[in-house]
């Protein structure tokens, strides 16, 4: 008989290491370990995961790199509503779990596999984010995940890979760190602590620059395109280039409060130079681009899109509803956005952009009006307050 085959969503991390030895030693599973990168992992990383994963059992190794397919499909809509969970996070790494999964759910029935294996814990998010997907997209596919469902100890699955002959560095840090295309995120140490931030210590990226410096960022429909003056035909590398320069000086490090599918609050640190800057830019050009009613109803829905996209709400059909409304609203919203950097922050100077709204032949703001006579202005008033002075009128008892 053949053997089962299981796709592991391979880290390379503890969890997806004991996996991957596990099925293929207990269970006879015929093992293939895949592992999604949407951005966070080295040319480095990838060539350690694969000669681990042969290492542990794994009959094949693949890298699905679906780090285009990220921006193309989701990041590029975060960056057109200014998603910020909170007001505050850029929905960093949580954000890729979905397109890992989608990458490891199209795999495994390419291949044809009994089962998919993932590593995730039964007190987090990612399980459901992976578990959802596989449900939807593999839906013949056994869910194999037992770090969940054997209560694991990190000392149980060190002493099982080191009795087998599998020796690798994992000490239990005091961070646990989730590197991303769109952020880092930052757990454990003082994060624990709701009383404490994070020492300069805890960040991956060390601040290398005192004073200040102008940053421009150049968007053609919503698309970031040129970084001081530098054109990119790529999105990823102007994304890369911004959190380059914006993490000299430690912008974008913040700590997220917020409710976690399963019911319980959650804190993260994290650090995220580009998506803070771009982010900020990008809704700074809007302010001048964008009709008020625009920014509203864009505001609303992509609160939403950001919200869904963090429940694992992906694949839900309002999604491409809202992404078509984000992609429409971006018609406009092209320019240059001057920046001020300093250390740990930023301020925003001013825009170039040919579809300025504040340039306009009918007045300027606090001047003199130009489309408009001041009798105009005086019937506006009068009729604006019309409501207000009918309820007033027979409500004499309730003006303040």
């Amino acid at each position: 008989m053949s053997k089962k085959k299981v796709v592991v969503a391979f880290s390379g991390g503890l969890d997806t290491s004991f996996t991957v030895m596990y099925l293929a030693r207990e269970k006879g599973y015929e093992v293939y370990a895949a592992c999604a990168n949407t951005g966070g992992f080295s040319e480095e990383q990838l060539k350690q995961n694969e000669e681990n994963a042969y290492k542990l059992g794994a009959v094949k190794y693949v890298t699905l790199d679906v780090t285009k397919e990220y921006y193309e499909k989701s990041l590029k809509y975060m960056i057109y509503g200014n998603v910020l969970r909170n007001g505050t996070y850029p929905i960093s790494v949580s954000s890729e779990r979905i397109f890992q999964a989608l990458a490891i759910a199209r795999y495994a029935n390419e291949i044809g596999a009994e089962a998919i294996a993932h590593g995730s814990t039964g007190a987090g998010n990612d399980q459901i984010r992976f578990d959802m997907t596989f449900l939807v997209l593999a839906p013949n596919v056994e869910i194999i995940t037992l770090t969940r469902d054997m209560t694991l100890t990190r000392e149980y699955e060190i002493n099982y890979l080191n009795e087998h002959g599998f020796y690798a560095d994992f000490t239990k840090l005091k961070y646990s760190y989730n590197v991303g295309l769109w952020g880092t995120s930052i757990c454990g140490g003082e994060i624990l602590d709701s009383t404490q931030g994070l020492p300069e210590t805890a960040y991956l990226k060390q601040i290398t620059k005192t004073g200040s410096e102008q940053l421009k960022l150049t968007f053609d429909k919503g698309i970031l395109k040129g970084v001081n003056g530098e054109t990119f035909d790529d999105p990823i590398k102007a994304i890369l280039k911004v959190e380059e320069i914006g993490a000299a000086y430690g912008i974008g490090r913040d700590m997220h409060v917020g409710d976690t599918i399963i019911g319980i609050k959650g804190r993260v640190g994290f650090e995220a130079a580009g998506p803070m800057l771009i982010i900020g830019a990008h809704k700074f050009l809007e302010k001048y681009t964008l009709s008020k009613w625009q920014q509203y109803w864009k505001e609303q829905v992509a609160n939403w899109y950001g919200m869904f996209l963090h429940e694992s709400q992906y694949l839900e059909p309002v999604m491409r509803d809202i992404e078509a409304m984000l992609e429409t609203s971006q018609r406009n919203v092209t320019g240059t956005v001057i920046l001020e950097l300093f250390p740990k922050g930023y301020e925003t100077v001013g825009v170039d952009s040919p579809c300025d709204l504040v340039k306009t032949k009918f007045g300027e703001y606090g001047e003199i009006q130009k489309g408009w006579t001041a009798e105009d202005a005086k019937g506006f008033i009068k009729v604006t307050s019309t409501p207000l002075r009918v309820y007033h009128s027979n409500h004499p008892d309730e003006q303040i």
